[in-house]
């Protein structure tokens, strides 16, 4: 009798994974919906995409928050918002997600309020809140505070579910974005573990939970990863991952009970190795992704979500979202995948490559925590200048051709797509007046609360803040009395301080060579040129983040090969106003201002840039723009005096600074300049 007659006989199948969609727009009604609507479709979780103002501590009225409300998921200001958000939804019996880090606590306090409200056993609340604010500091982009109070809202949303809320993950160690900014393999498994190992120290040495009780906290830690199309790698890294962390809780924690010390993680398949050339390719794409963390059951994820065919054109559409859903259904129950035992045991290709992952993963760590562990790697620059020369160097291997990726560098001839015949209609689009009512809605808020409840409640936070008190009660009693993110947030600003990470430019090695005859060394010669017509040293980039969108890695990228062709790079990392750029390309005299922008503001924040230039008299500064742009906003961009946009599809970063050098010239009426391709 074969295993699957076996199987099959005994009636036997292993329990899928918990199946989500990363969702959330516009309002919470109109995520509500949404939510629903996913949960009939057969669903089995949720997971709450939140927008750049709730995940950076600002109110839809704050000038940062100017288009960016309710674009890359749902604003959140307040408890009557997290009510509209899961109206009709019965916490107690649902496994939520949420994506939410420097505001973690604040979220997971209205959560808990809500479920009260809802007559729900808070004891029984499942799931999960990412609260992993190193890899913000990294490659995401939405930290608020430094490291040390940071890892203290951390080290006290942990002690507080595991005594209260004891079905809930607190913290998903997350290496899904570091793999996204640049990070091997190794990278993403020493990086994600020395950030475990720096939060579980942080609640040891607290004195918060007694010895006794730590492999209860160790039990509660979660994972979020990343899976790419090197889908047997990939498999291995999740192999990987589960002996370390077996080695870690064991050796240096001393967790006796295997349940304890079991590696549990959710994945979302990459979305930013999906292409806007020949889109159709990301189904497939998303599909080999998803059989690197399903095909082997010995590192199985326990959620799975899955991006949408077209995430780098635009937001997608429910009906997007319900394709990715299917395809998890179909492997789950169509499939003979849960009936075997662990198809790759006994592999010794596969044990081969998981043991030298291993070993150079374990060298890694010792490295970082030789440095004083993953904070004090964040702080000196260490970790992020590692990641942005890691990306920097897979760029370049694209661009020669050597990393090939089917209709962007190979195979580019295509028949018409059906797909997206019609552009505009091929993603979802937030409506432009949405934001105005989200703001009219949180005023109401302000102007119909307990005001003085509000402020009390403000001032016992601060006060928690300003001493060693758990901050947990305080921002549940702010949750109740009406108080506002934004305001949550600053009360926490004013005893805490802001942070503004590493940038990583300065420090990253030369990835692409620049010797003669190479496209490198032709465009630099072209700059210098240029230069010298202007007669000036070199020539002066701005590369601006205006706005809240944290997704740093195509800025860095621009920035170290225009450093490498010969410009002066300006980068002041993330998060500044349209004004804060406007003053830096005038008073640092630059040539050309870059604007990144994927999280859709650009109809809000490009213009205001080109406005103030031309008040300030720099009108004949070029702009140029990079982003996820849909084609319509493009060529609005274009008539509004941009001077070029680029869309993933351009991915040749030597040719964009090319680029930037001709519209220079075009800028200063210098004749062009021919360079062979």
């Amino acid at each position: 009798m074969t295993e699957r007659q076996a199987a099959s006989e005994r009636g036997t199948k292993d329990r899928p994974w918990l199946m989500r969609t990363y969702a959330g727009h516009s309002t919470a009604e109109a995520s509500n919906e949404l939510y629903r609507r996913n949960l009939a479709k057969g669903q089995t979780g949720l997971s709450v995409a939140f927008d750049l103002p709730t995940q950076t501590g600002y109110d839809p009225d704050h000038i940062l928050a100017r288009g960016e409300v309710g674009r890359v998921g749902v604003p959140v200001s307040h408890l009557g918002d997290m009510r509209r958000l899961f109206q009709d939804i019965p916490l107690e019996q649902m496994n939520t997600s949420m994506t939410i880090n420097a505001t973690a606590m604040w979220l997971l306090a209205l959560y808990q309020v809500v479920a009260e409200e809802q007559g729900a056993d808070t004891t029984k609340l499942s799931g999960t809140t990412q609260n992993d604010i190193v890899k913000e500091y990294l490659s995401r982009g939405t930290h608020v505070f430094p490291p040390g109070p940071s890892l203290r809202l951390t080290t006290d949303m942990i002690t507080y579910t595991v005594a209260n809320i004891p079905k809930w993950n607190p913290i998903n160690i997350c290496s899904y974005h570091l793999q996204e900014a640049g990070a091997t393999p190794v990278q993403e498994i020493a990086y994600a573990m020395s950030t475990a190992i720096a939060v579980l120290d942080a609640v040891r040495d607290s004195g918060q939970v007694p010895p006794e009780k730590f492999g209860d906290v160790v039990a509660r830690i979660s994972f979020f990863v990343n899976a790419g199309v090197r889908f047997v790698e990939e498999m291995c890294k999740m192999r990987a991952f589960g002996r370390i962390w077996e080695k870690v809780t064991r050796e240096r924690y001393g967790v006796e009970n295997p349940k304890q010390r079991r590696f549990r993680y959710g994945v979302q398949v990459n979305s930013l190795g999906l292409t806007e050339a020949q889109p159709e390719n990301n189904v497939q794409r998303i599909v080999l992704e998803m059989l690197a963390v399903t095909l082997s059951k010995d590192a199985r994820a326990r959620a799975v979500q899955l991006p949408a065919w077209n995430e780098a054109l635009g937001l997608p559409r429910p009906w997007d979202q319900q394709w990715s859903l299917r395809i998890q259904q179909v492997l789950a129950h169509e499939s003979d995948l849960l009936e075997y035992d662990d198809i790759f045991a006994g592999s010794h290709v596969i044990e081969a490559e998981v043991e030298a992952l291993v070993e150079e993963s374990l060298a890694e760590i010792d490295r970082i925590q030789e440095m004083g562990g993953a904070m004090a790697a964040v702080e000196s620059g260490y970790l992020k200048s590692q990641l942005v020369s890691s990306h920097a160097e897979r760029r370049a291997r694209i661009e020669a051709g050597e990393e090939k990726i089917v209709g962007v560098n190979c195979y580019e001839s295509t028949e018409p797509n059906p797909l997206t015949a019609d552009l505009d209609t091929a993603i979802m689009t937030v409506d432009p007046e949405n934001e105005a009512r989200v703001v009219t809605a949180l005023h109401q808020w302000r102007d119909n609360r307990d005001e003085p409840r509000a402020l009390d409640a403000l001032s016992a936070l601060k006060a928690a803040a300003a001493g060693d008190a758990n901050l947990f009660a305080a921002t549940v009693e702010c949750a109740r009395a009406g108080v506002t993110t934004g305001e949550w947030a600053w009360a926490l600003r004013d005893v805490f301080g802001e942070f503004r990470a590493p940038t990583g430019v300065s420090s990253a090695p030369v990835a692409v060579a620049a010797e003669a005859g190479t496209p490198l060394a032709e465009v630099r010669e072209k700059a210098d040129r240029t230069a010298k017509e202007l007669g000036c040293g070199k020539l002066r980039l701005l590369v601006g983040k205006p706005g809240l969108d944290g997704h740093s890695n195509g800025a860095e990228q621009i920035a170290v090969r225009a450093r490498d062709a010969g410009f002066e790079v300006v980068y002041q990392g993330i998060r500044l106003t349209p004004e804060q750029i406007v003053s830096a390309a005038v008073a640092e005299d630059v040539h050309c201002v870059g604007l990144s922008i994927l999280s859709g503001s650009h109809a809000e924040l490009v213009p205001d840039v080109l406005d103030r230039l031309r008040s300030t008299g720099a009108e004949d500064i070029p702009v140029i723009v990079g982003g996820i742009i849909p084609t319509a906003d493009a060529l609005a961009l274009r008539e509004a005096g941009v001077a070029a946009v680029f869309t993933p599809k351009d991915f040749g970063i030597t040719e964009i600074i090319g680029r930037i050098v001709d519209e220079i010239r075009k800028a200063n009426k210098l004749d062009p300049l021919e360079v062979p391709a």
